[in-house]
């Protein structure tokens, strides 16, 4: 990396019609903040871009000087991808805007937008597509990743959704793919993270989705879960593509939406949504509901909007997180007796384990149509650890964290990109699996430096002898 002098700064500063933020600008400790408070990085350049020409501009600097790039959207990845100490951090945060074509259904949204701008401009004309489950979300990091949320049994992955982009190739350019233009650049968009670029603006396509879904929360004692969770099994196991559910195992959240008496306790919650006819939904779901003894039964109509927002509170900016995640198939009764031992052990009241029902739409795409690694897996789980550092031992609570996937490990189908943390190389090419030679091919021809390093990274340098051995 070449050193940076103060005419360089003031060059980069020049070029952009947003702003340029150093260390020893007043603002540039609260610019650098990202949603894991355990993430604490100093990057020495932070280009808050207001549009595409920005963005090349920043790129084109950092290539120029050999800086590597790191790309700020929702700045909502555990693994702090959006920050970087030793190079230029492009941060989109200021392009947020969402313009919805329904007659096309399609959105097309800026890079920095996050969910919370999405759903309320599809929603006004009855459309949707899947997002996350936390609001404050970023699209891109989501989308590029694959992409689950309470949609995604019946539209897919946000990934799956992704039509077309512009992005900021390595070398500057602006470049627009989609099914004609580029079509393996956009097969690598589609679940191969931020390797090939900063995409500025993605075209999403939209499903019809009422605005009231038949949602809410199941909410048992963690005494209950072993049957509470094979009676789920049992009636997923034929679930239609209009349910989607999660699990939460974890010390029931202090939040508005729950009762103060079952704050802290240890529960089994089944979070729901229900995007089809509410009558054959509460049909459904009828079996489930008068199972066992719910604590706590908010299943009913409600906006999907407000669905959206449901976890935010769950989810807290500058909290400090620590992650693992499996991918597995069906619910066995020895996977419920390691998930429920483990949260038994919990080690923080902030802590959850969500488990996610896959399949659906997620399973009809052909494994090779999307560089999405996990098409075949039933659910995945979520290990996340969740603690206030300053009344909390970061230690014991990674340490819960690790023993979990260790005990989960044996039954691992996949993992999940987005959800990895600190697993490194090996970690990531696990992930992708057999699609990683054909994902090695498109970053050695947008991305040969590597410019485009903070990401759950594809190495250009990957050696031949070794991609022949995986082959």
């Amino acid at each position: 990396m070449d050193t940076l002098t103060t005419g360089d700064t003031e060059k980069l500063a020049d070029a952009l019609r947003g702003e340029l933020i150093t260390p020893a600008d007043p603002r540039y400790d609260r610019a650098r903040q990202v949603w894991n408070g355990d993430i604490d990085r100093r990057p020495p350049l932070i280009a808050r871009c207001a549009d595409a020409t920005d963005v090349a501009a920043a790129v084109t600097f950092a290539a120029g000087r050999g800086m590597p790039v790191a790309v700020r959207g929702g700045g909502h990845s555990v693994a702090g991808q959006g920050l970087c100490d030793d190079g230029v951090v492009v941060d989109l945060s200021p392009m947020r805007a969402v313009d919805v074509d329904p007659a096309r259904r399609l959105a097309h949204v800026q890079g920095g937008a996050l969910w919370q701008d999405v759903d309320p401009a599809t929603q006004a004309h009855g459309l949707a597509t899947t997002g996350g489950i936390v609001s404050e979300t970023g699209v891109g990091g989501l989308t590029l990743g694959g992409g689950i949320g309470h949609l995604m049994r019946r539209c897919g992955l946000a990934t799956d959704n992704l039509v077309e982009a512009d992005l900021v190739t390595a070398d500057g350019r602006l470049v627009t793919v989609d099914a004609e233009r580029d079509p393996e650049l956009l097969w690598g968009l589609r679940g191969g993270g931020g390797n090939f670029g900063t995409v500025v603006r993605f075209g999403l396509r939209l499903h019809e989705v009422d605005p009231t879904v038949l949602a809410g929360m199941l909410i048992y004692p963690l005494d209950d879960a072993p049957a509470v969770l094979a009676r789920y099994r049992d009636l997923i196991a034929d679930a239609p593509d209009a349910l989607g559910t999660i699990l939460n195992l974890r010390l029931c959240p202090a939040v508005a939406a729950i009762p103060e008496r079952l704050h802290g306790t240890p529960v089994v919650a089944i979070i729901v949504c229900w995007s089809g006819d509410h009558e054959q939904g509460q049909a459904f779901l009828r079996p489930l509901r008068e199972f066992g003894r719910p604590v706590l039964d908010t299943v009913a109509p409600m906006p999907y909007v407000v669905l959206q927002r449901m976890l935010d509170d769950t989810s807290r900016a500058g909290d400090h997180y620590y992650w693992r995640s499996v991918d597995f198939g069906p619910l066995t009764d020895e996977i419920i007796a390691i998930i429920v031992e483990h949260v038994a052990r919990i080690t923080s009241p902030l802590s959850a384990v969500p488990v996610y029902h896959l399949g659906g739409a997620i399973g009809r795409v052909p494994p090779e149509d999307t560089a999405f690694g996990s098409r075949h897996a039933t659910h995945d789980i979520n290990m996340f650890g969740h603690w206030v550092p300053d009344r909390d031992d970061r230690d014991r609570h990674v340490a819960w964290v690790r023993d979990f996937s260790e005990a989960m490990a044996p039954h691992a189908v996949g993992k999940y990109v987005n959800f990895l943390n600190d697993e490194g190389a090996d970690g990531v090419r696990e992930a992708y699996g057999r699609r990683w030679q054909r994902l090695v091919a498109l970053k050695r021809r947008l991305d040969p430096e590597n410019v485009f390093r903070y990401n759950f990274n594809i190495d250009p340098g990957t050696g031949d002898e070794q991609d022949e051995q995986d082959a």
